[in-house]
């Protein structure tokens, strides 16, 4: 049996993958960075709390620095999917992936890349994706939309067979 994936990498689809990264192999520093975050946005608020909030370059400060550590909490996975977008290599945007029951091979404008399942290190599943995850920082994009060769369950089944993993399923 084969599957073909068709896949466009751009700022959103990298979203998707950070977020997968993040719910996933990340977990654990995820939670720890996030726990650190609040803590540090709770000081500030204390902070201007004492202080009154009198209109000094201090409490400027103070509030814009808040207000940056919630927006980076709050937009995490768009700002590292938007980061990690920008260093595509030119000619990597559009992926062609087939798998069968050997491996899986991926060709793009620069070339092409073999891969044998033994390398996943875990499989992830959003609603219009499959990740296939490598290590924390390297992760592979399979667009639903565009699979020839079975439906998303009959990949999801070959997929596990081929690993002995399970899928996880993240929102």
């Amino acid at each position: 049996m084969e599957f073909t994936f068709e896949t466009h990498y751009n700022a959103a689809t990298m979203t998707v993958m950070a977020r997968a990264l993040r719910k996933t192999v990340r977990k654990a520093h995820s939670r720890r960075s996030h726990l650190f975050g609040w803590v540090v946005v709770v000081l500030a608020v204390l902070l201007l709390l004492a202080d009154g909030f009198a209109p000094d370059l201090r409490t400027i400060v103070t509030a814009a620095a808040a207000l940056a550590v919630v927006a980076a909490l709050l937009l995490e996975d768009r700002i590292n999917g938007f980061a990690a977008s920008r260093r595509l290599l030119r000619g990597t945007e559009t992926a062609v992936t087939v798998f069968s029951e050997s491996g899986f091979v991926t060709t793009t404008e620069v070339g092409r890349t073999e891969w044998k399942y033994d390398k996943i290190l875990q499989i992830a599943e959003t609603d219009g994706f499959f990740v296939l995850i490598f290590s924390a920082s390297h992760a592979q994009l399979y667009d639903k939309q565009h699979l020839q060769g079975g439906t998303p369950e009959e990949f999801r089944r070959f997929l596990e067979t081929a690993t002995g993993q399970s899928v996880v399923r993240v929102a």
